[in-house]
C-alpha cells in the first residue's frame, strides 16, 4: 500500500512540474507559427499580460474559468492584430512596435487592476477563483494535441506551405497568388491568441492569483525557445518543458530552505534560457525573411 501511495505521489508531483511548462509551451508554439511567417512578435509578453488580466477579471465575474480563458485568447488576439497593423501592413520596425505594445499592455493592465481593486504592486489572492482542477486539467491535455496540430498545419497543408514561404520569400508567395501580408497577419493572430491563452492559464490554471507583472518575462522566454527549438514545434515544446521544469524547480529549492538568495533561484529559468540561446544561436534553420518588413511595391 505504501508503494502504491508513493507511486501516486510521484505521479502527481510530475504533473505539477509539467504544469509550469504549459504557459511557455502555449506561447512558444504560437510564436513558432508566427515566426514561420517571417514576423517576430516582440509584443508577445504584452499578449500574455492582457490574457492573464482578462482571464482573471472575466472568471471573477462569471465564475467560469473557460469563459476566462476565452477572454484571455480574445485579448491576446486583439493585441497581436494591433501589432500586425503597424508591422505587417504599415511596415514599421518590429522591435519598436513590440516594445510599445508591451508598454501599452503593462500600463493598461496596471490601470485596470488599480481601478477595480484599488491596490498596486501586491498579489491579489483569489481563493474563490474557479480553476481547472484535478490531477489533469483540460488545457494541459490540450497542449500535446496543439503541438501536433501546429506541426501538421505548418508542414502538411497548403496554408502551411504558403505561410513558410511568406517567411522565406514573400515576393514569390505574391507571385503564386497568395497574400504575404495576410499570411503574416494570420501567423501573428495564432501567436497572439495562444499568448493570451498562456497568460490566462497562469491565472486560472496555475496560480489562482493575479498581480501586475505576473507573466514575469515568459513572453520573451518563449521567443527565445523558438530559436532554441529551431522553429520546429516538437523541439520547441521540449525546450519549453526544460525551462518550465527549471521554473518549478526554483519553488522546490526555495521550499527546501537552501541557503541561496531567493532572487538567484527565481532567475534560474531565465539564466537557462539565455545560456541555451547563446550556445545554440540562430543557425541555418531561421526563416530567411524573419524580422524583415515586406512591401509590395519594393
Amino acid at each position: 500500500m505504501a508503494s502504491t501511495q508513493t507511486g501516486w505521489e510521484d505521479r502527481i508531483e510530475l504533473v505539477n512540474l509539467l504544469r509550469y511548462a504549459v504557459p511557455l509551451v502555449l506561447a512558444s508554439t504560437g510564436e513558432t507559427v508566427g515566426q514561420k511567417s517571417g514576423v517576430i512578435n516582440i509584443g508577445l509578453e504584452g499578449c500574455l499580460m492582457v490574457g492573464a488580466y482578462s482571464a482573471m477579471a472575466v472568471t471573477l465575474d462569471t465564475r467560469n474559468p473557460f469563459l476566462g480563458c476565452a477572454a484571455g485568447i480574445l485579448a491576446g488576439l486583439v493585441l497581436a492584430l494591433l501589432f500586425a497593423w503597424f508591422t505587417v501592413w504599415r511596415s514599421q520596425d518590429q522591435v519598436v512596435v513590440g516594445t510599445a505594445i508591451n508598454l501599452l499592455a503593462t500600463g493598461l493592465t496596471l490601470a485596470l487592476f488599480q481601478s477595480r481593486f484599488g491596490q498596486s504592486g501586491s498579489l491579489l489572492s483569489l481563493p474563490s477563483l474557479p480553476q481547472f482542477g484535478g490531477e489533469w486539467d483540460v488545457v494541459m491535455l490540450f497542449v500535446p494535441l496543439l503541438v501536433v496540430l501546429a506541426w501538421a498545419s505548418i508542414t502538411k497543408t497548403t496554408w502551411g506551405l504558403a505561410l513558410r514561404a511568406a517567411g522565406e520569400a514573400p515576393k514569390a508567395v505574391e507571385a503564386a497568388g497568395f497574400s504575404a501580408l495576410k499570411l503574416r497577419t494570420q501567423g501573428l493572430a495564432v501567436s497572439g491568441a495562444l499568448g493570451g491563452l498562456a497568460g490566462a492559464y497562469l491565472t486560472v490554471g496555475l496560480t489562482g492569483s493575479y498581480a501586475p507583472g505576473i507573466t514575469a518575462g515568459r513572453g520573451f522566454v518563449a521567443i527565445a525557445m523558438v530559436t532554441f527549438g529551431r522553429w520546429r514545434p516538437f523541439w520547441v515544446a521540449m525546450a519549453t518543458i526544460l525551462v518550465g521544469f527549471a521554473d518549478s524547480l526554483q519553488y522546490e529549492l526555495q521550499a527546501a530552505g537552501l541557503p541561496v538568495p531567493y532572487q538567484l533561484l527565481k532567475a534560474l529559468p531565465y539564466v537557462i534560457a539565455l545560456t541555451v540561446l547563446i550556445i545554440v544561436g540562430s543557425g541555418k534553420d531561421v526563416p530567411l525573411s524573419l524580422g524583415q518588413a515586406f512591401r509590395r511595391n519594393s
